[in-house]
């Protein structure tokens, strides 16, 4: 997780989708993909934590921004 860019976006529920999992893009253009596509930045979650929980606090710690 060293060389990640750190003006990524991050969201936990993409509009028309059915699960509330973590996903990501780099550019607002981008479509939104779900974290696991993302093995570079893919974080394991505790078993009591949201799925993309892990990944979303270190990116946040990045610079990544929540919408």
């Amino acid at each position: 997780m060293s060389e990640i860019p750190t003006d990524g976006q991050m969201t936990w529920k993409v509009e028309g989708a059915t699960d509330t999992a973590l996903h990501l893009r780099h550019h607002p253009s981008e479509p939104w993909q779900p974290y696991e596509d993302f093995p570079e930045y893919f974080l394991p979650d505790p078993r009591e934590f949201s799925k993309g929980y892990a990944t979303f606090l270190a990116l946040l710690k990045k610079g990544w921004k929540a919408v």
